[in-house]
C-alpha cells in the first residue's frame, strides 16, 4: 500500500525509526523536520529525497543551506518554527507524524489537525499542554488522531472493537519503572544523568529517558490517555511492568482484561499508526514465547516518584495545568542534563508549580505559551 509522510522530528529516536519503517514498505516521504542535527538530516534527504525540509534552528538551518547549495534535486528548505509550522499543513501528505520533542510540538500538531490531515501523534505534549484545542480540532476537521506512543497504541489497538469500546471500564497503563525503580528518595539524592539515562528496556531520547527515570513520563502518558480515551484520571491505573512486554491493558465491564504484546521496540506502534486499521509486515523481531519465562507486576510509588504525583494533580485541576506542569519539567530536566540541579529537584520544582495555581478554566493557544513561560521562570527563580 504506497502511502506519503510528512515526518517531523525525523533526526531523532522516533523519526530514525519511522524512517526504518518506510524504507521497509517503500513509502514515500513527502516532508521532513529537525530541529539541527543537519548532518544526520542530509543522509535522510540524499536517500528519501523529500520534496520539502524544514530546520527549526536558524544556524542549522544555514549551514544545511550551504551543504544543499548547487544540487539540482535539493529540497525546498522552510526556516524555522514557522517552517516547521507550514510544513505541518502542507498539502500533499497522506499522514503527518509528529515526533517532535516537547511543547515545540503543539504549534505542528494543530496545522496539520487544521489542514485536514491525519495525525500520528508521538509528541505526547500536544495533547499535555493543549488538550482540549487539539481534541477540539480533530472533532471539528474529522481527521484521526492516531496514537504512535507504545502505550497509548496497545490501548488503541485494544479498543478496535467498538462495541466492547462502549464498555471500557478501566485503562491499565504500564510502565517500565525505569532505571532507579524500587529505590526510595534518600537513594536518589545522588543519582547523574549519566545514572538516569541507563534505561533498562528502551532505546530512546535523553529528555524522555530521563522522564522515565522519574517517572513524569508516566504521569504525561496519563494526561494523553485521557483526552485520547475519554476516562476520567482515576479510572486509570498505573502498573509497573518491568519487562515492557505487555504494553497496556483495558478492562471492560464485565472484567475481562485485553492487553497488547510486543518486543519493546518502538517501529511496532510506529507502523501500526501508519498502517491503521492494517497490519503488514513489520521490521521488528517476533515475541518468543520460548525465552519468555517470566512476567512481573507492581505498584508505582508516587511517594518517592513526585513528579507523577504532580501530574495526576495537574489534571485533576484541569484547564493550564499540565501545561503548568510540563513547562516545568522541559525546564528542569534541561538544568538536570546540565548538571545545574539534582534529580531530586526535577519532582520538587513539577510539583512546586503545581500547587502555585488552580489553572482551571478554559484556554486559548496564546494562554498555552503563556503559562508555559510562567512555569519555566518559576523553575529558574526557585533552583
Amino acid at each position: 500500500m504506497s502511502k506519503k509522510i510528512t515526518l517531523l522530528g525525523s533526526t531523532g529516536s522516533i523519526g530514525t525509526q519511522s524512517l526504518d519503517v518506510a524504507r521497509m514498505h517503500g513509502y514515500e516521504i513527502f516532508g521532513l523536520a529537525a530541529n539541527s542535527r543537519v548532518e544526520r538530516l542530509l543522509a535522510q534527504i540524499e536517500e528519501f529525497h523529500p520534496q520539502y525540509v524544514a530546520v527549526v534552528n536558524e544556524e542549522a538551518c544555514d549551514k544545511l543551506e550551504g551543504m544543499l547549495s548547487g544540487r539540482a534535486d535539493a529540497p525546498r528548505l522552510l526556516r524555522g518554527a514557522e517552517g516547521l509550522r507550514t510544513l505541518a499543513a502542507m498539502d500533499g501528505p497522506d499522514v503527518v507524524l509528529n515526533a517532535v520533542v516537547g511543547i515545540a510540538g503543539l504549534a505542528a500538531s494543530l496545522a496539520a489537525i487544521e489542514s485536514g490531515h491525519d495525525l500520528a501523534l508521538a509528541n505526547k505534549e500536544s495533547l499535555v499542554t493543549g488538550g482540549h484545542l487539539v481534541t477540539d480540532a480533530v472533532r471539528r476537521r474529522g481527521v484521526k488522531l492516531l496514537p504512535v506512543d507504545s502505550e497509548h497504541s496497545a490501548i488503541f489497538q485494544c479498543l478496535q472493537d467498538a462495541n466492547s469500546a462502549k464498555r471500557l471500564e478501566k485503562i491499565l497503563l504500564t510502565a517500565s519503572g525505569g532505571p532507579f525503580f524500587g529505590m526510595k528518595t534518600a537513594e536518589l539524592a545522588g543519582k547523574t544523568k549519566e545514572d538516569a539515562l541507563k534505561h533498562p528496556n528502551w532505546n530512546m531520547g535523553a529528555k524522555i529517558t530521563i522522564d522515565s527515570a522519574t517517572l513524569m513520563n508516566k504521569g504525561l502518558e496519563l494526561i494523553e490517555a485521557v483526552w485520547l480515551f475519554g476516562l476520567p484520571e482515576d479510572r486509570i491505573q498505573i502498573v509497573v511492568q518491568r519487562e515492557s512486554i505487555i504494553h497496556s491493558a483495558v478492562q471492560f465491564a464485565d472484567h475481562s482484561i485485553i492487553a497488547q504484546m510486543g518486543v519493546p521496540d518502538m517501529r511496532i506502534p510506529i507502523q501500526y499508526a501508519l498502517t491503521w486499521p492494517d497490519r503488514l509486515p513489520s521490521p521488528v523481531e517476533e515475541l518468543d514465547f520460548t525465552k519468555l519465562k517470566h512476567l512481573s507486576f507492581d505498584v508505582v510509588d508516587e511517594e518517592t516518584f513526585r513528579c507523577l504525583a504532580a501530574c495526576k494533580k495537574a489534571i485533576r485541576k484541569g484547564g493550564l495545568g499540565p501545561c503548568a506542569a510540563n513547562g516545568a519539567n522541559e525546564e528542569a530536566v534541561r538544568l538536570f542534563l546540565q548538571d545545574k540541579i539534582g534529580f531530586l529537584d526535577i519532582g520538587r520544582l513539577v510539583e512546586g508549580v503545581v500547587d502555585s495555581d488552580s489553572y482551571g478554566g478554559d484556554y486559548t493557544l496564546e494562554d498555552v505559551y503563556a503559562c508555559d513561560a510562567m512555569a519555566r521562570a518559576y523553575v529558574k527563580a526557585h533552583v
